[in-house]
C-alpha cells in the first residue's frame, strides 16, 4: 500500500467526511479579489469555482463547490514547474480561511486536503 492510500485510510477512520469551520480566522479574507497569504497573492475565482495561484504564466488551483452551509474541496493541481514550492498548502489555507470566514462547513474530497487536515489537524 502506498503511502498516500495509508494516509487516506488512516484519515478515513479518524476524521468525519465534513469538518466544522466556525472558528473565525486572524485574517479575513475578501473573496472575488486577491487575497495576499504569506506574500502569495491567491484570487477566489468564483465564477470558475476555485482559488487560484498565478506564478510564471502558470496557474495552480483548488477547486471547491460552495453551498449555503458548506464549501467542499475537489480537486488540487499544481502544474509541474510549480512543484516544491507548497503552493497547494497556500491554497488551501485560503481555502479553509474562506470557509471560517463563511461560516460554512468544511467537506474535503480532494485527497491532497485530506492529507493536509490529517497533518495539520489544528486546522480543522
Amino acid at each position: 500500500m502506498d503511502s498516500t492510500n495509508r494516509y487516506d485510510n488512516r484519515l478515513d477512520e479518524t476524521l468525519e467526511e465534513t469538518l466544522p469551520a466556525s472558528d473565525a480566522p486572524a485574517k479575513r479574507v475578501e473573496t472575488g479579489i486577491f487575497v495576499r497569504t504569506e506574500s502569495d497573492g491567491v484570487r477566489d475565482n468564483r465564477a470558475a469555482n476555485r482559488f487560484e495561484l498565478s506564478q510564471d504564466g502558470q496557474v495552480a488551483f483548488l477547486s471547491y463547490e460552495r453551498k449555503p452551509d458548506e464549501m467542499i474541496f475537489i480537486h488540487t493541481e499544481v502544474p509541474s514547474a510549480l512543484r516544491g514550492h507548497h503552493l497547494a498548502e497556500v491554497l488551501i489555507r485560503t481555502g479553509l480561511a474562506a470557509a471560517r470566514t463563511e461560516r460554512l462547513r468544511i467537506v474535503a474530497l480532494c485527497p491532497y486536503v485530506r492529507r493536509y487536515l490529517f497533518q495539520h489537524p489544528a486546522e480543522m
